[in-house]
């Protein structure tokens, strides 16, 4: 296969000229950047490769067993067509992926299995469900070495000695390049409400959302809309306030017994409102998706606002936001107060401010999601590594990709 042949980006249509493009790589001496429809081509590092190993010929789902609760689809294979899938049977992928598109300035419905999987994508349901990983159980993948592999299998309780479809997941593309994937499938609930508390300020909703989640009224998402954010939000822009959201899922007859005992928790902190189940997916998903911070289709990225992830203890989120509220950045909290998505006031990312203030809570993590290309190439986009886990991040890129071919840089500098 000659460089001619192939030009800028490679479109393998099966596992074995997934193997043939990386063999030649190494030979010679190219890098690849592992990509599936190139929805989140703007995450992560920016790096300069040769060229693009482009998976999105890999489509199609192989398994699907709704008895079984699971199902295996090549790593190409629409996320949207999946859910479509499993939604026909009233099933769902718990952990609810986000769609970074909207984010980055793409269209919406762009992300395959195998990029929900290598960036171990997870929404609202998260602290309940999991992420990505813990839904996983098989895998196919090419190492960097040029090898074809497998690891788990089409069940549950599959796992000896290593779990590489956990491990592998989160890894952007820097350790293999997946070709098949397999993850459990869940039953979607029957129907949904959400009760509404106004007019909290961030910490007095950090303390809400810690009451309800940690009663016994299983609450499947909480999350606090400040009221200029909420005011971006069609479901809630009503409100004319700060929106505090806490989730109910199940038979209607339970989550009107759950709704009114949260209700008698709540009434002394705020007034009450609900959203009705039409409402309740609307609002969840442009949550999941953090639609109001959101980038016009086909913006340019270099000058869109710099949008932060941070993750830290649910009752720290609050003083994150304080943090960069103070420097005119707006705040999202998602996951009980657990998660904060920041938008800054312009394209300056203000890394070092938002390190601090994770630091100065405990610790946690911050990702730069959306940032100009030459903020992505000299700042730490993820959050920075110890010496243990830095010296294990390296281990195992040398042991997948000893010659640094696939994304090399995409996660960490030399790694």
């Amino acid at each position: 296969m000659s460089e001619r042949e192939m030009g800028q980006r490679i479109g393998p249509r099966d596992e074995a000229e997934v193997v043939e493009a990386v063999r030649w790589a190494l030979a010679e001496g190219r890098t690849l950047d592992v990509a599936g429809s190139g929805s989140k081509a703007a995450l992560g590092r920016h790096i300069q490769t040769d060229l693009t190993l482009e998976l999105k010929a890999l489509t199609g789902v192989t398994l699907y067993e709704p008895e079984e609760l699971v199902l295996s689809a090549k790593a190409g294979t629409p996320v949207a067509e999946i859910e479509a899938l499993v939604a026909a049977s009233n099933q769902m992928m718990a952990f609810e992926p986000m769609d970074f598109g909207p984010l980055l300035g793409r269209p919406a419905g762009g992300g395959t299995l195998g990029g929900l999987m290598a960036c171990n994508l997870a929404g609202p349901r998260r602290p309940s469900a999991g992420a990505a990983r813990d839904h996983a159980l098989g895998v196919r993948a090419v190492s960097g070495r040029g090898e074809a592999f497998k690891a788990g299998g089409r069940v549950v309780k599959n796992v000896t000695g290593y779990d590489l479809p956990r491990g592998l997941a989160g890894s952007y593309g820097t350790l293999a390049a997946f070709t098949e994937l397999t993850i459990k499938i869940l039953p979607r609930p029957e129907t949904v409400e959400t009760l509404l508390v106004l007019g909290l300020d961030d910490a007095s909703a950090a303390s809400a959302m810690s009451a309800a989640v940690g009663s016994y009224y299983d609450v499947s998402g909480a999350a606090h809309v400040p009221a200029d954010v909420a005011a971006r939000i069609p479901a809630v822009a009503g409100a004319g306030g700060a929106v505090t959201s806490l989730r109910l899922e199940g038979v209607g007859p339970s989550i009107q017994h759950r709704r009114r005992k949260l209700e008698e928790m709540l009434s002394a902190r705020g007034t009450l409102s609900f959203l009705d189940a039409e409402n309740s997916i609307a609002f969840w998903r442009t949550l999941r998706d953090v639609e109001p911070f959101a980038l016009p289709e086909g913006g340019d990225i270099d000058t869109a606002k710099a949008v932060w992830r941070v993750s830290v203890a649910p009752m720290k989120g609050a003083a994150i936001g304080a943090v960069v509220r103070a420097v005119g950045a707006t705040c999202l909290y998602d996951w009980a107060g657990g998660l904060v998505w920041i938008e800054m006031p312009d394209a300056t990312p203000r890394t070092a401010l938002v390190r601090e203030a994770v630091a100065a809570v405990g610790g946690g993590h911050a990702t730069l999601i959306r940032a100009s290309a030459a903020a992505r190439a000299s700042e730490e986009v993820f959050q920075p590594l110890d010496a243990v886990t830095g010296a294990l991040v390296k281990r195992m890129k040398q042991g997948f990709d000893p010659s640094r071919v696939l994304s090399p840089g995409r996660m960490y500098a030399g790694v």
